[in-house]
Order: structure tokens, then C-alpha cells, then sequence
């Protein structure tokens, strides 16, 4: 502890404020960064510290389908789906260390209070829908499995997988100007690397996108297997709806069918560019070479 945090930190306790530099002119100071890993942990008394009861997590890749997913579930009498929320980047600062102190003195570290703060944004999602169930499908959710699995021990995951040629092409698509062809499938392989590791790692319902499209109804039967709630027709004509397709606020394409329609044909095995073989293989989308065949 050097001399300045500790004169600091007698003001704080004496004087009540705090000596700080002043930063350029239009600057504020920097917002506090989510706790790091060694401070997180299973809530102490999952009762008192959680309002939600079993969240669903749908955990996928990036241009997956998982758009398409949740509409068919948020139009579930039970299941409440919004936009993707980005909790997980929601952070929290002590601003003092009194403050650091007193929530040291109820038992709360920093990740503590953000695992409060995610469980309240999430829940008060839920009661403002008045459904049963909250369902969060952040793609980027998928590299912090460990987080959300600390966070609520009890959430309930469901994995979507697509082929991973046609999300590198779509994600190409989606902005050729931001990355070529050659990038988007580099940078689409990182989600579905995350991804992979979180299937592995916990327990959950895998689907493909594929099916989803190709059979409707028998995946939304297993979703609500899965979930122990009755399946209703209602999650397959769930109606016009809109699709955030670059970020909050650009409402740009509607689904206007009301149905689940068909994706696109799979690429063919010469295709799919090198980088992503491995990844095709492990998910079944291209058979193992016949030299590692048992």
C-alpha cells in the first residue's frame, strides 16, 4: 500500500472525500471493470441472494440462429425472452473504501454485488412480463459459462449449434465492410470454441439449428421437455417480430412469416475453409478422415 492510498484512505474515514487528479478536460473517470476471477463464488444463502429460480441460458455462437430461437420461446405463454442483455458486462464499484469495507462487513465481495445486480436486471425483466421462466441468449454469454454457472447454480443451459461454414459465412455477410471472409470465420471460431468448452463443461440441451428448421415441432418439444413446462403449438407461429440485427436500438428487419422456415442448404465438404475442419468434425457436420476412423 503506498502513502498516497493510505492518505487517501484516512480522508475518507476523517474528512469524508477523497484526493483525486484531475483528468483532461471532457474526460470522466473510468467505470469499474466486472470483478476478476478469483473473487467469484456460488451465492453463501442462494435464497436470500437470488430472486430468479432456474434461469435459462441459451449459449451459441454468433449468427447461430439463436435470434430465430428466442422469438419461437418468448412466444411461450411461460417463457420470458428478450433481447440479448449483456449482463455479464455489467460491473460494480465500491467507490470508497468504506464503502469496500461495510459490504466486507455484510460478506460481499465485488463480484458478489454484481451477481445481485445481474439476478435483479434479470428478474425484473421476468415480473414485468408476468411469465413464469426468463430466458437470456446473449451469444457472448458462452465465454463466461463459469460466471453464469457461479452466478445461478441452478440455471438450466441450452446449447445451439449450426455449421460452423454457414455461421462464418452469414457472420461475413452480416458486415463485410467490419471483416473479409478469412476474418469472420477466425472470429466466429472464437464463439464457437467458448461454446464448445461450456457443453463440455456443464450439462444442458443441445440443438441444431438445422433441425430446429427442418422439424419444429419435435425441437420445441424437447426445449420444453427440457424445461418441464407443456408444449404449446402457439412456438410455432409465434407472429410478427422484431430482430435486433446490429445492436440496441437499430430495429432494422421484422420476421413477418410467423413461422419457422428452412435455413439455407449445408456447404459442401470442400467448402468449408481449413480453419474450421476441426470444429466441423467434433460437432458431426463432417465425418472424421478415414485414417482416424477406429
Amino acid at each position: 500500500m503506498n502513502w498516497k492510498y493510505r492518505v487517501n484512505e484516512a480522508l475518507s474515514e476523517f474528512a469524508g472525500f477523497q484526493v483525486k487528479r484531475v483528468g483532461k478536460a471532457g474526460h470522466t473517470s473510468a467505470a469499474p471493470s466486472v470483478a476478476p476471477d478469483d473473487l467469484v463464488r456460488p451465492p453463501a444463502d442462494p435464497g436470500a441472494d437470488r430472486l430468479l429460480v432456474a434461469p435459462v441460458f441459451v449459449l451459441s455462437p454468433v449468427r447461430s440462429g439463436s435470434t430465430l430461437l428466442r422469438a419461437v420461446l418468448n412466444a411461450h405463454s411461460m417463457l420470458h425472452a428478450p433481447h440479448e442483455l449483456h449482463v455479464r458486462r455489467l460491473a460494480v464499484g465500491f467507490g470508497t473504501p468504506l464503502a469496500e469495507k461495510a459490504m466486507d462487513a455484510l460478506g460481499h465481495n465485488q463480484a458478489d454485488l454484481e451477481h445481485l445486480l445481474w439476478d435483479r436486471v434479470l428478474h425484473r425483466e421476468l415480473v414485468r412480463s408476468g411469465k413464469k421462466h426468463v430466458v437470456d441468449k446473449t451469444p457472448a454469454n458462452a465465454f463466461a459459462f463459469q460466471r453464469i454457472a457461479a452466478c445461478w447454480p441452478d440455471a438450466r443451459f441450452v446449447f445451439l449449434l449450426r455449421h460452423p461454414a454457414s455461421i462464418a459465412k452469414s457472420w461475413h455477410e452480416a458486415d463485410p465492410d467490419r471483416r473479409n471472409a478469412e476474418e469472420a470465420a477466425l472470429d466466429a471460431l472464437r464463439y464457437m470454441k467458448a461454446t464448445q468448452r461450456a457443453r463440455r463443461a456443464l450439462g444442458g440441451l443441445t440443438l441444431r439449428y438445422e433441425d430446429l428448421t427442418e422439424s419444429p415441432e419435435d425441437q420445441t418439444r424437447r426445449i420444453c421437455d427440457f424445461l418441464n413446462i407443456p408444449w404449446e403449438p402457439g412456438m410455432l407461429s409465434y407472429g410478427e417480430q422484431a430482430v435486433l440485427r446490429k445492436g440496441l436500438g437499430d430495429w432494422k428487419d421484422k420476421i413477418q412469416s410467423g413461422t419457422v422456415q428452412r435455413g439455407r442448404a449445408l456447404p459442401a465438404p470442400e467448402e468449408i475453409p481449413e480453419v474450421l475442419r476441426p470444429i466441423c468434425r467434433t460437432w458431426g457436420y463432417l465425418p472424421e478422415p478415414a485414417d482416424r476412423r477406429p
